[in-house]
C-alpha cells in the first residue's frame, strides 16, 4: 500500500483531495527497480500504471530491428504506462537508466476509481491534460528545431 505523502509526489494525482489519495492508496504497490531493468516491453499487454517516485525511466521505440529511438525520459513524480487505463498494448519499452522506486496500480483498477468517482476522474483527467500537452509542445519545438536544421543544410546546395 502506498502511503498519501507518496501519491501527492505525483504531478498527476497533485489535484487530488485527501479522501481520494486515501481510496487511491491501497490500490498502489511500491517496487523498486535496479539499473537496467526493463519495467515492460513493446507490445507487452498493458496491464499496470507507473508513477516513478525516484530514479529515472527510459522509454524507448524500436522502429526497426537495427534502430532504436529513445523517446524521453521520466523524471520522479511522472507517470508512465497510460496504455493500461485504455486497454491497450504498450507502445514502448520502459527501462531503468539507474535504480528506481516506483507505485504500481493495475490500470483496470485505477480506471474503475475514476470512473466511480466522477470527480476524481475529472480531476486526474485534467492532470492528464496538462501533461499531454507539455509532451506536445515539446515535441512541436523539437519537430521545428529539426526542420530548420533540414532547411539550413538544403542552403548549402
Amino acid at each position: 500500500m502506498a502511503s498519501i505523502s507518496d501519491l501527492k509526489q505525483i504531478y498527476l494525482l497533485q489535484n487530488l483531495d485527501e479522501q481520494m489519495l486515501e481510496r487511491l492508496a491501497p490500490l498502489a504497490q511500491g517496487k523498486q527497480y535496479e539499473e537496467k531493468d526493463v519495467v515492460f516491453e513493446q507490445g507487452q499487454e498493458a496491464d499496470n500504471f507507473f508513477m516513478l517516485l525516484s530514479g529515472k525511466v527510459l522509454l524507448k521505440v524500436d522502429i526497426s530491428a537495427a534502430v532504436t529511438i529513445s523517446l524521453g525520459a521520466v523524471k520522479p513524480g511522472y507517470s508512465f504506462g497510460w496504455s493500461s487505463l485504455l486497454g491497450l498494448d504498450y507502445t514502448s519499452q520502459a527501462a531503468c537508466a539507474e535504480p528506481c522506486e516506483v507505485l504500481v496500480i493495475r490500470g483496470s483498477e485505477f480506471k474503475e476509481v475514476l470512473e466511480s468517482d466522477h470527480t476524481m476522474g475529472y480531476r486526474v483527467m485534467e492532470g492528464v491534460v496538462r501533461i499531454l500537452e507539455n509532451r506536445l509542445k515539446r515535441r512541436t519545438e523539437q519537430f521545428i528545431k529539426t526542420l530548420r536544421k533540414q532547411m539550413e543544410i538544403w542552403d548549402l546546395f
